[in-house]
């Protein structure tokens, strides 16, 4: 079922080629395995899996995640922990504001508008506010005339009642 060879069994069944000198990473946890160390698994399908120690082979057997482990590079990674020593944060560009001239309205306009004094804006806000309520009272005035004209002086017209036909 499971072919399962320590490192140095793994040395002497490969004298006849060249030692392996390299440190491998653990499969699970990426850490560094030294020659000597840890173990190798070939699974079924023959591929080889380096194995630092007897936590990452029986975690390796019970088919565990390594994103879920807090200890292993891969759950590091996912998590983005111990990135903050090797890049710096990204600066971000403060937008400048762009003044555009609105339809109808010129720019040289609006910058005029926004140079007024306060005191000033306010007495043309308040002017204008009496133009509209003195106009708003005018059309009052007109539309209590034509309702006047229309009844006969004051005299309700008198409607008839619901008729059973």
């Amino acid at each position: 079922m499971y072919m399962f060879l320590t490192t140095a069994a793994l040395f002497v069944q490969s004298l006849c080629s060249t030692y392996l000198t390299t440190a491998e990473l653990c499969a699970l946890s990426e850490y560094r395995i030294y020659p000597g160390n840890g173990k190798l698994f070939i699974r079924r399908d023959g591929k080889p899996v380096f194995l630092g120690s007897s936590k990452a082979y029986s975690l390796t057997l019970q088919r565990k995640k390594p994103a879920k482990l807090v200890w292993t590079q891969a759950w590091r990674r996912l998590h983005k922990k111990g990135l903050a020593e090797t890049t710096a944060k990204k600066r971000t560009r403060r937008v400048n504001k762009v003044a555009r001239a609105v339809v109808g309205v010129s720019l040289d306009e609006i910058r005029k508008k926004a140079s007024v004094k306060p005191e000033v804006r306010a007495a043309q806000r308040d002017a204008a506010l009496k133009e509209i309520k003195a106009r708003k009272s005018a059309n009052k005035e007109k539309k209590v005339d034509r309702q006047a004209r229309a009844t006969g002086a004051g005299q309700r017209t008198k409607m008839p009642k619901n008729v059973k036909r």
